[in-house]
């Protein structure tokens, strides 16, 4: 793969990002910037971060009553962070990464996969075209810990109540051609959306609602019951910190940061396609320390993110797209805990709420982050529902843990290199025939 040789369609620097390209190619006005703060103001719930969960969260409290004064502060435009520069892809999420009780686990899992549907239902009812495709998701193992990580995870889903079919390389080849794969899984509960005509959409609902969303408002601190930023101090009986937010001083988790690098092809022709085999809508994983993620577009586009490395990654994964031109490349920043922990949380002494990741899969996507919200939206109602008994649910902040003082250790950087040498590992020494025969004796094959 390479760069595409022409300039850049604009100076916009948003125009890189293939979602925030085709909105304005489409309608150059079709994202006007919304007015920031303006002064001091008070809400009943203040949410920082205009990503996914942040929205999630304002729409399901408007939804659960209407009479709310819910405001969402963002640093910049609605779509322009994370949640706007990803894949799009929307899965149910992996297992947790603590182990939890199995009948804890089981709740879990159906909560995620239910998160799915909901999201689609949302999507349709709400009337935002997102263009929300069920395809499912395809892992890759292309080395033997791989392999033996596929393996387990098949071999647990029906306790967890998941559907997980462990594949041998020639079923692989029946979702993707790729490279090197020595066996896969595959599960239903995944979709994939435009990432960036979702979270505009969603805002603007939530403005529909009577909810009020203000751009360019870089919060400077959080505070139990206050948010302080550059255009104002606003003061809530709660406040809702999610994504990069968390970063803010007087946060109530400590987060880590890491990269991402993104990139989008043009749109490929039929027998790319067909020398592909990737269907419309289908996320595909390769199952690394630090995964990389596919999804073809509706437009026959593929979209590609992981850690920096992806342009190199691709076309050893995908052969065929070797000679095909790179449209689009862009970078993100990933949130997630410190302590690799996902957790939804709600202080209720301070009145401080909460949203972060955990795990290498880094974004969540459109349908952990709903549930997400979901979550945040009843625990600030008071709502004794399901869901605010998940595992998930934290009723204080991480132990140890002093809002507004930053680690000394650069975490990010220290994991990510190790994940970047445990991969390097796994392919000198992971490659072998082995792992292969020991999915066909699993699948009967």
């Amino acid at each position: 793969m390479h760069d595409h040789d022409g300039p850049a369609p604009t100076t916009d620097p948003l125009r890189r990002v293939l979602w925030w390209d085709r909105l304005l190619a489409d309608d150059p006005g079709a994202a006007p910037p919304r007015p920031p703060l303006d002064g001091d103001t008070t809400a009943d719930v203040v949410v920082v971060g205009a990503g996914l969960t942040g929205l999630w969260a304002a729409y399901y409290l408007l939804d659960a009553d209407p009479s709310l004064d819910v405001l969402v502060v963002d640093a910049g435009r609605s779509g322009a962070g994370t949640a706007g520069r990803s894949t799009g892809a929307a899965p149910a999420g992996r297992p947790a990464a603590v182990a939890h009780a199995p009948a804890a686990e089981r709740e879990l899992r159906a909560a995620l996969r239910d998160s799915v549907v909901e999201l689609g239902g949302v999507l349709a009812a709400e009337e935002i075209d997102a263009g929300f495709l069920y395809g499912g998701l395809v892992r890759l193992a292309r080395t033997g810990p791989a392999v033996d990580r596929l393996a387990a995870d098949a071999a647990a889903a029906p306790q967890r109540g998941d559907e997980v079919h462990l594949l041998d390389p020639v079923a692989a080849g029946r979702y993707v051609h790729a490279d090197g794969v020595l066996a896969a899984t595959w599960t239903p509960d995944a979709a994939h959306v435009d990432p960036l005509r979702l979270v505009r959409g969603l805002a603007h609902v939530v403005e529909l609602r009577g909810g009020r969303v203000a751009e360019h408002t870089r919060a400077l601190r959080v505070a139990p019951r206050a948010v302080v930023t550059d255009q104002g101090t606003v003061r809530a009986r709660h406040v809702v910190v999610t994504g990069g937010a968390l970063a803010v001083p007087g946060s109530p988790v400590p987060v880590v940061r890491r990269p991402v690098r993104l990139l989008a092809t043009g749109a490929l022709p039929g027998d790319v396609w067909d020398a592909l085999g990737l269907r419309t809508g289908v996320t595909v994983v390769e199952d690394r320390n630090r995964p990389l993620t596919l999804v073809r577009t509706a437009d026959d586009r593929l979209v590609a993110g992981g850690a920096p490395g992806v342009p190199e990654r691709v076309p050893q994964l995908l052969p065929a797209l070797h000679d095909h031109a790179v449209r689009h490349t862009w970078d993100a920043a990933v949130t997630t805990a410190a302590d690799g922990r996902r957790t939804v949380g709600l202080d209720r002494g301070t009145g401080l709420a909460w949203s972060v990741g955990g795990g290498p899969d880094g974004h969540d996507g459109a349908a952990v982050t709903n549930l997400a919200g979901r979550v945040l939206a009843d625990l600030l109602t008071g709502t004794e529902s399901p869901l605010v008994g998940l595992p998930w649910v934290a009723t204080a902040p991480a132990a140890g843990h002093r809002p507004g003082v930053r680690t000394a250790v650069p975490r990010a950087a220290v994991r990510g290199a190790a994940a970047a040498w445990a991969d390097r590992v796994e392919e000198r020494r992971g490659r072998t025939s082995a792992p292969a025969e020991r999915v066909l004796d699993a699948t009967g094959g």
